[in-house]
């Protein structure tokens, strides 16, 4: 498209006309209902249907441009629809009266700097896709890729529940994504367009839409930082209880020799932590209370905490209905392992035509 084309096209997607509204409350009713069911599905059927996109990506063009009325009325649409969204959503959330939220809420309160880079992806590749026509098959993956519409329905759920520390991150989530789709945008678009390429380092606008894109860095960072070190713990105590299950398992003798490892759990709250084993025996007073106390011991030892064990056992009853002994000419002697003379079975006979 030339810049003609794209102008008419960006001024149409600025506009809060019905359609906007329609499909901003489709999304948003469906979104909200998705969260508040824990559906992922459905809050992916949702983020194709979300309209917001359209008023980000006209709202780069114009900071390039330079056209502040299109900007103002491109950013009043997106106003618009966070308003309807999350009046929407906390009604919902008010009305439904769920006493806890799911993980696709908790999902959208700790955002970091992974959903900030898809979000630059995502609105590089949807002003890409408004310029190059064989890219518009892109678009529906760019909407499921970086969504608006949910952070904004978690923040009207938190809100209505009066949760204001998880509804800020929500909210922190979509300033994420908001200033890296437009930030991706304006970026895109100068790369694509030679004419507005210089503009976007004359344009103030264009500036403080990077700036603030970057300043969102240092929260971000912070999330992400904890993501890590939480990964690297969950690893770690991953290892630990493998270690100690491998120990329990190989040396399944010091609980009895009738006792076979069935799961191994580790509960690291408690101090020191608790190790709960489940063993399956055939003798009902094994292990032993002594058994557990040593093998405990031995993993105090081999560890550089102290663990506490505690063994659950599974009894397991052999039942089997009582048999006469076979006559000795019908036992097989030849049968490997048995001693003997051979014996000659009774054949099985049949008839037939």
């Amino acid at each position: 498209m030339n810049i003609r084309e794209l102008s008419d096209q960006f001024e149409l997607d600025a506009h809060a006309d019905q359609e906007f509204v329609v499909l901003t409350l489709a999304a948003g009713i469906i979104a909200t209902l998705g969260l508040l069911a824990n559906s992922s599905a459905v809050v992916i059927g949702a983020m194709l249907i979300a309209p917001w996109m359209l008023p980000l990506r006209a709202t780069a063009f114009a900071i390039l441009q330079g056209r502040l009325r299109l900007v103002a009325r491109a950013l009043v649409t997106l106003l618009i629809g966070m308003a309807i969204t999350v009046g929407l959503s906390a009604l919902l959330g008010l009305w439904v009266g769920l006493p806890i939220l799911g993980s696709e809420v908790a999902a959208r309160t700790q955002p970091n700097l992974l959903d900030l880079g898809v979000a630059l992806v995502a609105g590089a590749i949807s002003a890409y896709a408004s310029v190059r026509s064989k890219a518009l098959s892109s678009l529906a993956g760019t909407a499921i890729s970086v969504a608006l519409v949910p952070p904004v329905c978690a923040f009207g759920l938190l809100s209505s529940k009066t949760l204001w520390g998880d509804a800020l991150g929500a909210a922190l989530l979509f300033a994420a994504n908001l200033l890296g789709i437009l930030s991706g945008s304006l970026i895109a678009l100068a790369i694509c367009l030679p004419e507005l390429r210089m503009n976007l380092w004359r344009s103030r606008l264009g500036l403080v839409s990077l700036l603030l894109t970057a300043l969102l860095l240092i929260p971000l960072s912070g999330s992400f930082l904890s993501l890590i070190a939480q990964a690297r713990r969950t690893a770690s105590l991953q290892a630990i209880q493998q270690v100690i299950t491998s120990s329990l398992r190989d040396r399944t003798i010091t609980l009895g020799k009738d006792a076979e490892l069935v799961n191994v759990t580790i509960d690291w709250a408690q101090n020191p932590p608790l190790i709960r084993a489940a063993v399956r025996v055939t003798n009902p007073r094994l292990p032993t209370a002594r058994q557990v106390a040593d093998v405990q011991a031995y993993i105090n030892q081999s560890q550089p905490i102290r663990y506490r064990l505690v063994v659950q056992r599974v009894s397991v009853d052999v039942i089997g209905p009582e048999t006469k002994p076979n006559p000795p000419e019908l036992v097989p002697t030849d049968h490997p392992g048995l001693e003997g003379e051979d014996v000659n079975l009774p054949s099985a006979t049949s008839s037939g035509s």
